[in-house]
């Protein structure tokens, strides 16, 4: 190592938050709001940093902030350095004191309603150190959150493959990999889809339907970016149908039952949502399919190698546990 090497200057971290939140915001006065600092106090951490590394990052005008071709490339690389910091103080934290502090829980909402009381009761009994904090967002914004580190664990419709994948191969040996890269899936349960009709439709209370029938009936549908949509189009499909006229979609359960209620049409929804949707409203039937019936699987997916991973694994077992009274198939644990 050169002497010169020895007395080189290095980059604070708060220099480098500073400068990445600008790369992000391209504006002082809304990159100082995001990481709660005042806009003289960011504008001298960046010029501190431009001093630092001998380079130009931003191009200050009157009007807007424009990062330089070296703020370009040195903000990818600041970012991934922040990143690294903060999975190493959530692994500290980790060892430190096993389920404490910040938990962000990503959950869909074709789940939520259902599942959450459960899991809350649990995390509340069993980690009352825990700050739980949930999320409720569409399949593809919680992958999203998941990989760039704003969630933590995600609770989520999945596929469940015709026969048992091996276990991914992750650090701990355990869970489930159905095709997104960088996560790792440990199934909770498997259930069935039943269909959902007005009180007069002639399909209803019957209980051996053949997927058969889905080809002509008039279903309706969530709205685009919800999984359940997408499975029951495949549901559809696996029945020999086509598609599905979308002439008249809901933004939620609740909403797609009372359209039901409403005579609009019949629909799909997973058994754990029956008792809660039906009962709002009123006088529906259900029909529930032959073996083997039209199912989702639900699992809790977390980054592979992940820091807590340990941590999401007994989790993972304790909802095992709790969610066997819910009406629902228990997907044995892969370890």
């Amino acid at each position: 190592m050169t002497v010169g090497n020895r007395r080189r200057r290095q980059p604070s971290l708060a220099q480098l938050r500073a400068f990445s939140a600008v790369a992000e915001h391209l504006h002082f006065r809304d990159a100082a709001a995001a990481i709660g600092m005042s806009q003289p106090a960011l504008s001298g951490a960046v010029s501190a940093l431009e001093e630092t590394l001998g380079v130009t990052l931003v191009e200050r005008t009157t009007r807007k902030v424009l990062l330089s071709p070296a703020g370009e490339r040195l903000s990818v690389r600041a970012k991934a350095v922040l990143e690294d910091v903060e999975a190493l103080i959530e692994e500290a934290e980790a060892l430190r004191a096993p389920f404490t502090g910040v938990f962000r829980l990503g959950v869909i909402p074709t789940v939520a309603p259902y599942l959450l009381p459960t899991v809350l009761r649990q995390v509340r009994v069993r980690y009352p150190h825990l700050d739980l904090q949930v999320y409720e967002e569409q399949t593809a914004s919680l992958l999203e959150g998941l990989a760039v580190g704003r969630l933590d664990l995600l609770l989520l419709a999945v596929s469940a493959p015709a026969a048992e994948a091996s276990p991914a191969a992750s650090g701990s040996g355990r869970g489930y990999s159905y095709g997104t890269p960088g996560v790792t899936e440990m199934p909770l349960f498997d259930e069935d889809f039943v269909l959902v009709t007005p009180p007069d439709h002639p399909l209803g209370g019957r209980v051996r339907l053949p997927r058969a029938v889905l080809r002509e009936l008039n279903l309706l549908l969530l709205d685009e970016g919800h999984c359940l949509r997408d499975q029951a189009l495949d549901i559809c499909r696996e029945a020999g149908r086509a598609g599905v006229a979308a002439t008249t979609t809901a933004a939620g359960l609740s909403t797609l039952v009372q359209l039901v209620a409403g005579g609009l049409g019949v629909t799909l929804l997973p058994r754990t949502a029956v008792e809660v949707e039906t009962s709002r409203a009123g006088r529906l039937r259900t029909a529930c399919f032959t073996d083997p019936a039209p199912s989702r699987r639900i699992a809790l997916a977390m980054r592979t190698g992940a820091a807590r991973t340990a941590e999401y694994e007994e989790l993972a077992a304790a909802l095992r546990e709790a969610m066997a009274d819910l009406p629902v198939r228990i997907v044995p644990d892969a370890a």
